[in-house]
């Protein structure tokens, strides 16, 4: 049987890659600007569904970051142990007032079209975030200057001192460095340039994104000539394509797959404890669930390991906070048991009876689908009606915007400090608190634990807020699932890791 390490610290055209089999690879010709000729192997991946664009600042799709990993760099990144590395930034230095950081570029780089990369890039990269109010705006709330004192060095100033700012500038490539020419012309929504190992050579909408090896990358040329993404939404097409050797890599893998692939010898299974979490949120603008017993009535009342069972065929952990146990920043909740007779109790207390809940499911994310008919058929048990809505992703996504759901599930993927974890979906002024959760101690102590430069304390501050925010059931935590992959075994020096990101630039495809 081959398997991969379990690691600890941790989530073209078609017609042209048909016949491509292990072994069988196709050559991208590099093209003029995309880092030099590419001869070597194309390595295929098959992933569970098409980017939105690929423009880093303005997606929120796991599908578009599998890609952009590949293809832009951050100031700094994470390791396999999830700790910041240099990658831009060769080096940092803060001021002893904890204000002020300055980044030290590293020199050489350039992008995929030839130009030299600078600290003005940096600086735009920043601003546009900022000053657009992107998605990841919350990121910056403490920043109060981004400059470029020369092309070699950029400046942070911050409001207070931020010792979550390195995971969040260097988190995952939503905080990537763009180019300001590839951003005003819009092509960076199909046809990005960046600075990473990878450029994107073609984007066939539909089928797959041909991304070819760049050897001027300044983390070194990889070994593969290229990626060849291709989208293949259903798990058991991505597995069969996978064991007939016709892709060399998917991460679509059918949780209850899994054992028989481990005992596959043509395949490597790889799994990393992951640092996403599942969860249930219930709309707290709408009675009932303004009331808190009602939310715990909910949390009491579903079988987080049947849930978990059914969804992910034993390849997750349940846990009552979304931080794992596999993290630092982990802490111990175990309130919530199975209890039906406490749920009914608790809905008796808040003088409801005869509840209907619209939970809003999405077949993107399969496991809503299968999850919401577990949860319907326990709820049911308590004399609560759930009625899941199907929608698409997009159409999801809008009305949790809207407000328009009682009851919703979902995950958050890739979080690294304690931070990513809380503060936008549980603050009363955060970016994500879709569920309208407003608790002012909790406030306090997630504003309080953003400044604490005193490791063990902040992570005494999050434990009492992570607690609180369980305790008023503003999320109602399900499990973390493992990060599941599989490759063929051609494929040397590739890892699963916890974050979910996906990097090929240092793997390469045995003969």
């Amino acid at each position: 049987m081959r398997r991969a390490a379990r690691w600890i610290s941790a989530g073209a055209a078609v017609g042209l890659l048909a016949a491509c089999s292990t072994g069988e690879g196709v050559d991208l010709d590099g093209d003029e600007g995309t880092g030099g000729d590419a001869t070597g192997e194309v390595l295929v991946a098959a992933i569970a569904g098409e980017p939105d664009q690929l423009d880093p600042h303005r997606t929120s799709s796991y599908f578009s970051f599998q890609v952009l990993e590949n293809v832009f760099d951050t100031l700094v990144e994470p390791d396999e142990n999830l700790e910041m590395q240099p990658a831009l930034a060769e080096s940092w230095e803060v001021s002893d007032d904890q204000l002020t950081w300055t980044f030290d570029l590293r020199d050489g780089v350039t992008w995929h079209d030839g130009s030299d990369f600078t600290a003005d890039d940096v600086v735009y990269s920043y601003t546009r975030i900022i000053d657009e109010e992107l998605a990841n705006a919350w990121r910056f709330a403490a920043v109060t200057e981004v400059s470029a004192p020369d092309d070699d060095t950029v400046v942070i100033e911050v409001a207070q001192p931020s010792p979550n700012l390195l995971s969040s500038i260097g988190g995952f490539k939503g905080m990537a460095i763009v180019q300001q020419e590839n951003v005003e012309s819009g092509d960076i929504v199909t046809a990005p340039v960046g600075t990473g190992p990878f450029s994107v050579a073609d984007y066939a909408a539909g089928e797959a994104i041909d991304l070819t090896a760049n050897a001027d990358w300044w983390g070194g040329a990889p070994e593969v000539g290229g990626v060849t993404f291709r989208f293949v939404p259903e798990p058991t097409t991505a597995v069969a394509e996978l064991t007939a050797g016709d892709v060399h890599w998917t991460d679509n893998v059918p949780p209850q797959q899994v054992s028989d692939l481990e005992g596959n010898d043509d395949v490597v299974v790889g799994a990393a404890a992951s640092n996403d979490y599942w969860y249930l949120a219930a709309n707290q603008a709408r009675p009932p669930f303004d009331d808190v017993r009602v939310r715990q009535a909910l949390a009491y009342a579903i079988d987080r390991e049947a849930i978990a069972q059914v969804t992910q065929y034993g390849n997750a952990t349940v846990n009552q906070l979304a931080i794992p146990e596999t993290s630092g920043w982990y802490t111990a909740y175990d309130t919530y048991s199975h209890d039906p007779a406490r749920a009914s109790e608790l809905l008796e207390e808040a003088g409801v009876d005869g509840l209907e809940i619209d939970m809003m499911v999405t077949s993107e994310y399969p496991e809503t689908v299968t999850a919401a008919q577990a949860i319907a058929s326990q709820l049911a048990e308590i004399g609560v009606t759930v009625t899941p809505r199907e929608l698409d992703f997009a159409t999801w996504l809008d009305e949790q915007g809207q407000g328009n759901f009682d009851l919703l599930m979902l995950s958050w993927l890739g979080n690294i400090d304690p931070d990513d974890f809380y503060y936008a979906q549980h603050h009363s002024t955060g970016s994500f608190n879709f569920q309208g959760y407003a608790n002012p101690e909790v406030d306090a102590l997630l504003d309080e634990a953003r400044t604490e430069t005193d490791e063990a304390a902040r992570k005494d501050l999050y434990a009492e807020a992570a607690t609180q925010i369980a305790d008023d059931a503003s999320y109602v935590y399900l499990y973390n699932p493992d990060v599941v992959q599989a490759w063929v075994p051609e494929l040397e020096g590739y890892e699963a890791r916890g974050d979910g990101a996906i990097r090929f630039r240092d793997v390469s495809l045995a003969d």
